[in-house]
């Protein structure tokens, strides 16, 4: 029989954790799909959003624990699948994981649409005024979500869209040890944000087995290929 697997899902800038939940339908009867949600959305609107990565991972690392604990049935088998900002903070994850695993075994990390974790971008957003931040956050990603063309909906989401962006700016890598567990990087055959040898320079931090994969897109490839990388994470898993 195939080992069933957790995969942790960790969200792109501006994305709440109900992005992922659709995948369960497509993810097969191997994969069960665990979103974490970051403070400043959805059920956690009324939360002060993170600004710096290490407190972030801090707290979806206990949000883990938490899910594992109140689950006896979720697999211990854990995968981590992060996008854009939700790569890095897989990988920071991945991380701490290794150092302190309780029940849990890290058996694979994808990260998605990101350059090399010590790579930075030259062009930023953060500090512009809405308008010109909400246009170069447009450009990074090739995608903006229509609630934003809603001026109440713009002033909910805006703040919280604010802090991920300058986490994401301000990342610096905790650690330069290499990472515990094999390590996919997925990327869209078309995006302009993250070139192909960008996502490839992400070998430098495996220390357990490195794929390189390229789907069919652009920077948001995964908001209409979810069953294409599914079908990626359920090979190299199993």
């Amino acid at each position: 029989m195939t080992a069933r697997t957790t995969l942790v899902c960790l969200p792109f800038a501006g994305a709440g954790a109900s992005f992922f939940r659709p995948w369960q339908r497509v993810a097969g009867d191997s994969l069960t799909i665990l979103p974490l949600q970051l403070p400043g959305r959805e059920r956690r609107i009324d939360e002060e959003p993170h600004t710096e990565a290490r407190t972030a991972v801090e707290g979806l690392y206990g949000d883990l624990r938490a899910a594992l604990d109140a689950d006896p049935a979720l697999p211990r088998r854990i995968a981590l699948f992060g996008h854009s900002l939700g790569a890095v903070l897989a990988y920071e994850l991945a991380h701490r994981l290794a150092a302190d695993p309780g029940d849990a075994t890290l058996v694979r990390l994808f990260a998605s649409g990101s350059p090399h974790p010590a790579e930075q971008r030259t062009r930023r957003a953060t500090g512009l005024p809405d308008d010109a931040f909400l246009a170069r956050v447009h450009e990074f990603a090739g995608y903006s979500h229509e609630a934003l063309d809603d001026p109440e909906m713009r002033e909910l989401i805006l703040p919280t869209l604010r802090a991920d962006v300058q986490m994401h700016e301000n990342y610096a890598p905790s650690t330069d040890l290499p990472l515990a567990a094999p390590l996919t990087v997925l990327r869209g055959s078309h995006d302009e944000l993250v070139s192909g040898e960008e996502a490839a320079a992400w070998e430098k931090v495996a220390g357990a087995g490195f794929r390189s994969v390229e789907l069919s897109g652009g920077h948001m490839y995964l908001t209409a290929s979810a069953p294409e990388l599914l079908a990626v994470v359920a090979a190299d898993l199993h």
